[in-house]
This record gives structure tokens, sequence and C-alpha cells, in this order.
């Protein structure tokens, strides 16, 4: 019961991994102008990204030093979160060897 906790925990944080990656490459498209955001479905999907990642990307941005117009926030967010999967990981497998689950 454990173990699939961690399971699911685990593919959410997966799924957050993805929408950050998603994000970040389509705030470069937006910059570049390759992406036009008087579309409306652009920018209601670019609003919605936003406020999925936002929260998460405001503590980092208080921390971290300003370095001019580069954003590192979201790849602070990534190492943080596979972090995160790997002592999951570790978790679940000395669970399932203890044999709790």
């Amino acid at each position: 019961m454990l173990v699939a906790l961690l399971q699911i925990v685990n593919l959410l944080l997966d799924v957050l991994r993805w929408i950050i990656i998603i994000q970040a490459i389509l705030s470069w498209l937006v910059a570049f102008n390759v992406i036009n955001t008087s579309n409306d479905f652009m920018r209601t999907f670019l609003g919605a990204l936003d406020r999925i990642t936002e929260p998460l990307y405001r503590p980092i941005r208080r921390v971290l030093p300003d370095f001019g117009g580069i954003d590192f926030s979201p790849l602070v967010a990534l190492l943080v979160i596979i972090a995160v999967q790997m002592l999951l990981s570790g978790l679940a497998r000395d669970l399932m060897m203890s044999g709790v689950a």
C-alpha cells in the first residue's frame, strides 16, 4: 500500500516535471516571437502553465540572486524534483526489501 502511494507521488512528480519543461520551452518560443500570444488558445494555455508553475518558482526566485534576464528557477525546480524522486525510489526499494509493502 505504501509503495503504491510512493509510485503515485512519483507519477505526479513526473507530470510536474514535464509541465515545467513545456512551460520553459514555450516561454522561449514566446520570447523569440515564434508563438503569437494574440491567439486566444495559446494565451489561455500559457496562462494556465504559468498559474501551475508560479507557486513552485516563487520561493526559488526569492533565494536565487538576480542573473539579469535569465531565470534559473525552472532548472532549480527540476533538480529538486529529480532529487525527491531519487529519495522516493530509494525509500520504495527499502520498503519492498524489508517486506513492509
